[in-house]
């Protein structure tokens, strides 16, 4: 079977930063950092920037804050 190309990444992309701590949160707080891959206060992510990814920071924007 052949792979895919990969794909680029090129596209706009965002940084966040985790800067609350995931304990006593409700379980789909958890979840979204989870999927933003983020699990420890102080960690760095750089994502597409997209609808998906900007509702899921909207999540939790209590606890994560966009990096420039």
């Amino acid at each position: 079977m052949a792979k895919k190309p990969a794909a680029n990444k090129t596209g706009p992309s965002i940084t966040v930063e985790q800067t609350g701590s995931h304990i006593r949160r409700p379980d789909h707080q958890q979840q979204t950092l989870i999927g933003l891959g983020l699990n420890k206060i102080g960690r760095r992510k750089t994502l597409p920037d997209n609808p998906a990814i900007r509702g899921m920071i909207a999540k939790v924007a209590h606890l994560v804050k966009v990096v420039d």
